[in-house]
């Protein structure tokens, strides 16, 4: 069969031109191909339920996509040399089985609405694993808060020693964003989840299509029902997901920043088991921890791509443009990137281990000073001369404190 795109017409796209405006898609293409299959039965049905294409038909082209999607979870459903997509080598293989029936699939539709559904349903899909491992996350978190339930640590403002903190509030608080970050992903989810299928071009079709149908069989919970909202969801769905990844790689970022910090022999509040951590050529005592440097580097550039995408998209008026094609090469591996980035701490979390007695250093003194503070609040004396006296006795190194924490309010230590 001859290789042509499904737009061409005449003349043969000059090659450097076709290299360029094909880009990576052939490779990036073969991660929403399965969503792309899942869309066109949907609306090869719907075009059989509208009298479009016939029953017979309609189960060819259901037979053909079926072999499409074995041969994708097998590994051998490649797109073919001179194929432009995996939308064309999809439309070519029907043509290729059916002749004139393959050629019917695209009835109804655009290339523009078919991208941007195989794009959606893609969304849904790597949100719902992202959603599983944040919360596989969390639960750690909350275990180990437990576990280490009370053990005083030094918390420190301005990088200056403040007030005791403790483990277990320490790792609750990541437990906490990272459930503020799921309502991001839940947000996200349930913008990318609308059917803009059957919005075409971007301004529907004069066939008597069933939008609602295709809707229920894809799983969607709506749809997009301005064919020219439709469209232009395409780019705003993918920055919405990644506002959402973004967040969570803010919270990564932040712990990994505090693993290093706190693993710093100069702190020495926790460790980690030595396979866990990388050495120096030159230096035999060392213990690096590269793979929490790296989570934070990773997270920190993941946290520029709402950014990347708002520069890609922020200029360009309703109705489509080549650039949307550009938002799979950001949006795409940045799912691969922080899945890899979940799965690292889901392995190093349960082997962080603590220092229970790191605030017995005296260095660590005057954060008790609070507390010596709301003693003598608590015996009558007002806040503002409690604290000067305090300050009184730390001035003149008489401060003696006492090691003991009694707090009873809802997120306090212990609490």
């Amino acid at each position: 069969m001859n290789k042509t795109k499904l737009w061409e017409k005449e003349k043969k796209t000059d090659s450097i031109i076709e290299r360029f405006t094909i880009g990576n898609d052939q490779s990036l293409d073969m991660l929403i191909a399965p969503f792309d299959v899942i869309a066109s039965k949907a609306h090869a049905k719907m075009l059989s339920k509208v009298g479009l294409i016939s029953n017979v038909e309609c189960e060819q082209l259901l037979q053909g996509l079926n072999e499409i999607e074995s041969l994708l979870s097998q590994g051998k459903f490649k797109i073919e040399e001179g194929v432009e997509d995996i939308h064309s080598q999809i439309e070519f293989y029907l043509t290729k089985k059916y002749g004139e029936t393959g050629k019917k699939i695209h009835t109804a539709r655009s290339r523009n609405d078919q991208v941007l559904t195989a794009i959606k349903l893609y969304l849904k899909h790597e949100l719902q694993i992202v959603d599983q491992k944040t919360k596989e996350l969390i639960q750690l978190f909350y275990q180990l808060s437990a576990k280490h339930k009370g053990i005083l640590l030094p918390g420190y403002t301005h990088f200056q020693i403040a007030m005791p903190s403790s483990f277990d509030i320490w790792l609750s608080a990541y437990a906490e964003s990272l459930g503020d970050d799921i309502e991001l992903l839940n947000a996200a989810y349930k913008i990318c989840d609308k059917n803009p299928l059957g919005s075409g071009a971007g301004y529907g079709s004069s066939f008597p299509i069933d939008r609602e149908f295709t809707t229920k069989e894809m799983g969607f919970a709506t749809l997009n029902k301005s064919s020219v909202y439709a469209q232009m969801t395409r780019g705003k769905s993918e920055k919405v997901a990644a506002i959402a990844l973004s967040s969570i790689a803010h919270t990564i970022s932040k712990f990994s920043y505090d693993v290093c910090l706190y693993l710093c022999q100069n702190f020495g509040f926790i460790s980690f088991p030595e396979n866990l951590t990388t050495g120096s050529s030159i230096m035999p005592h060392k213990k690096n921890p590269d793979v929490f440097e790296l989570l934070r580097a990773k997270c920190n550039v993941l946290q520029g791509l709402p950014n990347q995408l708002t520069l890609l998209t922020n200029n360009l008026p309703s109705g489509y443009h080549r650039d949307m094609q550009l938002t799979k090469e950001l949006i795409f591996p940045a799912f691969s990137t922080l899945k890899e980035c979940l799965d690292v701490l889901i392995h190093t979390l349960p082997q962080l281990e603590v220092n229970q007695n790191c605030m017995n250093d005296e260095k660590y003194d005057y954060c008790f000073s609070v507390e010596e503070v709301n003693k003598l609040v608590l015996s009558g004396i007002s806040f503002r001369d409690a604290y000067q006296i305090i300050a009184g006795k730390i001035k003149s190194n008489e401060f003696m404190p006492e090691r003991t924490i009694d707090h009873s309010h809802t997120g306090s230590i212990g609490n």
